[in-house]
């Protein structure tokens, strides 16, 4: 059973995108928001349009990340480390390619 909070704009549904707070009816979570408002300089009203959601629902999503702040940007950055660690454990075959293809040039 959802968990719903600011006047039904916030829900919280374990299982659903990852039991984070998210947008009522959507799986746009509340650190989305705050990432594209706060970190990218996205407008709340570019959001709306953007993503097919209400000012309202812009607005109830900064307002939940701001009053629970310190939780949000720690699993932003937690999702930043994971992905970094990732990154270096799993190498790109792009640029093994590209090592491969300049490797060969050299033997020419």
């Amino acid at each position: 059973m959802p968990t719903k909070t600011l006047d039904g704009h916030i829900e919280v549904t374990p299982g659903v995108a990852g039991g984070k707070p998210r947008i009522a009816g959507h799986r746009i979570t509340v650190q989305d928001i705050a990432i594209w408002h706060e970190r990218l300089g996205q407008s709340a009203d570019e959001i709306a349009a953007e993503y097919d959601l209400t000012l309202a629902d812009v607005y109830a999503a900064l307002a939940y990340y701001f009053d629970h702040r310190e939780e949000i940007d720690r699993s932003i950055e937690e999702g930043r480390a994971f992905a970094a660690a990732l990154r270096q454990r799993t190498p790109s075959k792009v640029q093994e390619r590209l090592r491969e293809q300049q490797g060969d040039g050299k033997r020419s």
